[in-house]
């Protein structure tokens, strides 16, 4: 297959561990890949896995004033002439992501990329999708929440991409019925293929004698629920249950979260870490008794996909409580392979934690189930063949795009 051109905001970044089982996954099955940045990376701490990355990382231009911006355009109008026609659809961006496109495109035809794929329907798919009307390269794009979700979502915009790339992948049945019902005929080549794990990374291990460690990891964002953790671990400190939690994370409600354990005494009881890293993660999830992942549809309209940390504690044996948005029920089965709560209501939360802290038998019957459930439908190698075959496909569909790609490459 040819070389696939991977388009994302920033790289690396902690909170997207799936794009690089993606990319490894890929890799380990012989796929050329080439990373394409909009930005730098901005987090502190990095997965360990990055190491094993092979795909090296391009970190697109931006524009330092206008007059590099018209020089760099002229200058691509001799190599692609369909650049001027293009920026009739661009007309909306900025000029920094139209500049970015331009630089994509070069890279692109110099690398020999037959297809580039975005993750987030925002401004990587931007890029990706004037990228593609400039150098006549097949796009393609992943849809995850915010993208979709959040009240600024451009909808005239994300009904051009989703018409106008090769295919969309998103990742539960409810985001496809979601942008089917929105969308309508512009979503018709919309799939859901789930975010995958490296299953044998995450060696199972049985709860049966854990410690009363409740357990939450996410950014500290209204969307990841963690104000109703804290409030549910307040009624278990009242009814005098024994445990602890810990939440792992940073973000802009840091603050808030604080403040809030500290109003509810909750200081001996609720722990805010902080980002920890990737193995420090997984060493707390084997620990833990309950894994709280209690998202909620934030005021704005953002909500979750479907967390991978519910499915990395799946994986590892640690027993999960979860609420029913967007497409968790798609893994959290209440009762068979965790236990489902409503959204945003602290006293439901804190009974199912109890349950999950204090019933052994429940506990180990419930992380069976989940990780057999992990294993047959979240396995990365899966998603990832199903991946390659629609790339596959676009490049069958495409063989003159692509013989006029290698051209433009050897002519630069």
């Amino acid at each position: 297959m040819s070389k696939i051109g991977y388009v994302v905001k920033r790289y690396p970044r902690y909170s997207e561990t799936f794009i690089v089982n993606e990319i490894l996954s890929h890799e380990s099955a012989g796929l050329d890949i080439e990373i394409f940045a909009l930005r730098p990376p901005c987090d502190t701490h990095f997965q360990s896995i990055l190491a094993d990355v092979r795909a090296p990382v391009h970190y697109l231009d931006t524009p330092s004033r206008a007059t590099a911006f018209w020089g760099r355009l002229v200058q691509a109008a001799e190599r692609f002439p369909r650049i001027w026609a293009s920026l009739e659809g661009a007309s909306r961006l900025p000029a920094r992501d139209v500049f970015q496109a331009i630089h994509l495109s070069e890279l692109a035809a110099d690398h020999g990329v037959a297809h580039v794929h975005a993750h987030f329907a925002s401004a990587a798919t931007d890029v990706a999708r004037v990228a593609s009307q400039i150098s006549n390269i097949p796009y393609s794009f992943t849809a995850h929440a915010k993208d979709i979700f959040h009240e600024e979502v451009d909808e005239t915009s994300l009904a051009d991409k989703l018409r106008e790339a090769a295919f969309t992948v998103t990742v539960s049945d409810f985001n496809v019925r979601f942008l089917k019902d929105k969308f309508d005929e512009d979503a018709a080549r919309v799939r859901r293929i789930y975010n995958g794990l490296n299953v044998e990374e995450f060696r199972f291990s049985s709860p049966a004698e854990r410690a009363p460690l409740i357990l939450g990891v996410g950014r500290l964002v209204e969307k990841k629920g963690f104000e109703v953790l804290i409030d549910a671990c307040a009624i278990l400190h009242h009814k005098g249950c024994r445990f602890s939690c810990v939440i792992i994370g940073e973000g802009e409600e840091r603050p808030a979260l604080a403040e809030r354990i500290a109003e509810l005494e909750l200081g001996n009881k609720v722990r805010l870490v902080g980002p920890r890293p990737r193995p420090d993660v997984i060493s707390m999830m084997r620990k833990a008794s309950v894994m709280a992942v209690p998202c909620v549809i934030g005021s704005d309209g953002n909500q979750d996909g479907l967390p991978t940390v519910l499915l990395e504690a799946m994986a590892l044996g640690t027993p999960c409580v979860s609420t029913d948005v967007t497409g968790i029920p798609e893994i959290v089965h209440h009762g068979e392979t965790g236990l489902m709560v409503p959204q945003r209501d602290p006293r439901a939360l804190a009974a199912a934690m109890t349950t999950l802290l204090e019933e052994s038998p429940l506990r180990c019957e419930l992380a069976g189930n989940a990780r057999k459930r992990v294993e047959q439908d979240f396995n990365v190698e899966n998603s990832c063949a199903e991946l390659r075959g629609l790339f596959s496909h676009v490049m069958h569909e495409h063989p003159g795009a692509a013989a006029r790609r290698v051209f433009l490459g050897r002519v630069a």
